[in-house]
C-alpha cells in the first residue's frame, strides 16, 4: 500500500468562550487531513492545537502538514513507526501535527486490517464515562453550572482553578455545597498557581472531596512537585509537564505525583500515548484520558485508545460539549447521557462532512 495524496484543512469550529487559568477560547484551532491510498483506503486524522501548553497554532500546524504531507506521500503507511520516525527526523518537536498523522495512519492500518481500531490495539469495549467541564467564572456563576450539569445527568464534574487562591476555594465551597456529596469533583490549575498559592489552596480545598488536582504548579517548577505532593490533601495528577513516556517515567520515578493525564496532542500520537501508558502502568500509577478542543473525530480515536489500556480509567473526553457551536462529524462516537459508545467498523469510523470543509481552507498534495 502507498499514500498517494494528502488532503490538509485547518477544522475551525466555532464555540461559546471557555475560560481557562491561561487562554480564553473562541474557536477550535483544529487540523483535519485525509491520506489517500493505492488500494482506496482512506485514514482520518486531526490534531488541536493549544498555543499556550504546545507551542503550536493551526497556522504552524497547517504549514508543518504541508511537509509533513511531501515526506509521507509514495510511502506505506502500514509501517506506522517508519512513518512517524520520519517525521521526528524531519522536525522537533511538533507533537500536535505529529498526532495527526499517527491517527490518520492507525486508522488507515486498522481499516486494512478489517478491524476496530480498538481492536487493533488488542483492546476491548469497556465502559467509559466523562466527566463536564466548568470553565473559569465568578464563584456563584460556576455553581449554578454546576448545579445544571447535576440536573442533566452529569455524574463527575471537572472544575477549571488556577487564578486568586482565595477565589479559588470560594468556587470550590459554593460548587461542593450546591451538587451535594454524591457528585465527583476534580479540579485542574493548568500551571495557574505558584508552589505557596498551590500549597495554601489545596490544604485549604481538603474538605471539599476532591478526587485530585491537575498540573497545580508550572512545569518549570517540577523540581517542587514532590514537596507539593506530600502537603497537598488532595492527589497530583501531572498533564503539562509529560509530554512523553521519558516525562512520565521521571516524575513516577521522583514521587512527583499520583496520576497522568494523557493527550495525544502532547505525545504525537498513539505510539507514544501507548508508551505512556505502559510504562505508568509497570509503575502502579493510573491515566487519565484527556484533550484539547477536539471535534468528535479525535475524540473517536481517543475512546478507541482509552478501550486498548485497563490502567486509563479516568476520562476528561467532553471535548465536543464544551460550547462547540457545530459538529461537523459523521460517523464516530456518541454521547449518552455522559457514556461514550462507538460501533465495531473498521478503523475509526469517522470522517468531517464535506459540506463543512467546502468553508475551510484546504490544501491537497
Amino acid at each position: 500500500m502507498k499514500i498517494t495524496q494528502t488532503e490538509i484543512y485547518k477544522l475551525t469550529i466555532p464555540m461559546e468562550p471557555f475560560v481557562i487559568a491561561t487562554e480564553v477560547s473562541y474557536f477550535t484551532q483544529n487540523i483535519f487531513i485525509r491520506l489517500h491510498t493505492d488500494e482506496g483506503i482512506t485514514g482520518m486524522g486531526e490534531c488541536s492545537a493549544f498555543p499556550m501548553l504546545v507551542g503550536e497554532t493551526q497556522n504552524t500546524c497547517f504549514e508543518v502538514a504541508k511537509d509533513f504531507a511531501r515526506i509521507t506521500n509514495g510511502k506505506d503507511p502500514l509501517d506506522i513507526e517508519a512513518r512517524m520516525q520520519e517525521l521526528h527526523q524531519y522536525i522537533a518537536f511538533n507533537s500536535t501535527i505529529k498526532s495527526a498523522w499517527d491517527m490518520a495512519l492507525h486508522d488507515l492500518a486498522a481499516k486494512h486490517a478489517g478491524l476496530p481500531l480498538y481492536a487493533y490495539l488488542n483492546g476491548r469495549i469497556k465502559t467509559i464515562q466523562t466527566d463536564l467541564t466548568i470553565g473559569i467564572d465568578t464563584p456563584e456563576n460556576m455553581a449554578a453550572k454546576a448545579i445544571a450539569f447535576v440536573a442533566d445527568g452529569v455524574k463527575i464534574i471537572k472544575v477549571k482553578l488556577g487564578k486568586k487562591g482565595k477565589d479559588d476555594v470560594e468556587r470550590m465551597r459554593l460548587i461542593r455545597n450546591a451538587v451535594g456529596s454524591d457528585i465527583q469533583l476534580r479540579i485542574d490549575a493548568n500551571q495557574g498557581w505558584d508552589f505557596d498559592t498551590a500549597v495554601s489552596t489545596l490544604q485549604r480545598l481538603g474538605e471539599y472531596d476532591i478526587q485530585f488536582c491537575e498540573q497545580p504548579i508550572p512545569h518549570q517548577y517540577d523540581q517542587l512537585l514532590p514537596q507539593l505532593r506530600k502537603l497537598s490533601p488532595i492527589k497530583i495528577m501531572g498533564d503539562e509537564s509529560i509530554f512523553d513516556h521519558h516525562d512520565a517515567i521521571r516524575l513516577i520515578e521522583a514521587n512527583a505525583i499520583d496520576y497522568i493525564n494523557i493527550k495525544l496532542a502532547k505525545s504525537g500520537g498513539l505510539l507514544e500515548a501507548r508508551k505512556i501508558a505502559d510504562e505508568s502502568a509497570k509503575r502502579g500509577v493510573e491515566c487519565m484520558l484527556g484533550g484539547m478542543l477536539e471535534s468528535r473525530l479525535a475524540l473517536t480515536a481517543k475512546v478507541h485508545f482509552a478501550m486498548s489500556h485497563d490502567n486509563i480509567r479516568f476520562y476528561d473526553l467532553d471535548t465536543c460539549l464544551l460550547g462547540q457551536l457545530k459538529d461537523p462529524v459523521i460517523g464516530g462516537a456518541v454521547y449518552n447521557n455522559y457514556f461514550l459508545e462507538i460501533n465495531d467498523q473498521p478503523g475509526i469510523a469517522a470522517d468531517i462532512d464535506d459540506d463543512f470543509l467546502k468553508g475551510c481552507e484546504k490544501i491537497i498534495i
